[in-house]
């Protein structure tokens, strides 16, 4: 009997998932948990086999559930992680997979290939979405764009639309300090221009 944890903060989502494994022959729902740290002491509580986590857990939360991910795969006896979400973008699959994530699926996959996963989860296996797994290897394949913490500061703001003037006064640097980040960040992600250095940098899966 594979033993369950459900881990997503909206309850319709918990329940649906609930119904569509209750009527599953071999898996049983052990716990629910609404946030991050729920999943966590019920994946030391009920020694499930699986624990299906969300990524984002609402505004409330104080972490993730790639963090509650990599804190369950630190237990002593540690259960199997099958990540099902909505985010798609590399930072989101890579950062699941960094945490020991042992698969990634998203929520329009059908039911059959969700039951599949969580058995393969089970058996100790990768259960990766085909579109996810292609993004991994492409992204493995594709040479890596690395930004220093302060290029990343810099690159931040201008995401959110700020000006040269409120990033120098956000970051307490010069306005000359920020347009020498800029200059740097547009050289390392091969791009011309504020808004496609954004573009880029979400494609690369370095911006959500």
């Amino acid at each position: 009997m594979i033993r369950l944890v459900i881990a997503d903060d909206h309850p319709i989502v918990r329940a649906g998932l609930r119904a569509l494994f209750s009527s599953e022959d071999g898996v049983t729902v052990v716990a629910e948990a609404a946030t991050p740290d729920e999943a966590v002491a019920a994946a030391e509580r009920e020694n499930p086999d699986v624990v299906l986590m969300d990524l984002q857990f609402g505004s409330t939360a104080n972490s993730t559930g790639a963090d509650a991910t990599r804190r369950i795969r630190e237990l002593p006896a540690p259960p199997y992680v099958l990540v099902l979400t909505n985010y798609d973008s590399d930072a989101d699959i890579l950062g699941a997979v960094e945490a020991g994530a042992s698969g990634y699926l998203l929520k329009d996959a059908p039911p059959h290939e969700l039951i599949a996963a969580v058995r393969a989860a089970a058996a100790g296996e990768s259960a990766l979405a085909p579109v996810i797994a292609s993004r991994l290897l492409s992204r493995m394949r594709a040479p890596q764009v690395s930004l220093s913490a302060r290029e990343m500061e810099v690159l931040e703001a201008v995401a959110a639309g700020r000006s040269n003037t409120e990033v120098a006064r956000q970051l307490f640097v010069t306005e000359t300090t920020v347009k020498s980040h800029l200059a740097h960040i547009f050289s390392k992600l091969n791009v011309t221009s504020r808004t496609a250095a954004v573009s880029t940098a979400r494609q690369h899966g370095i911006l959500r």
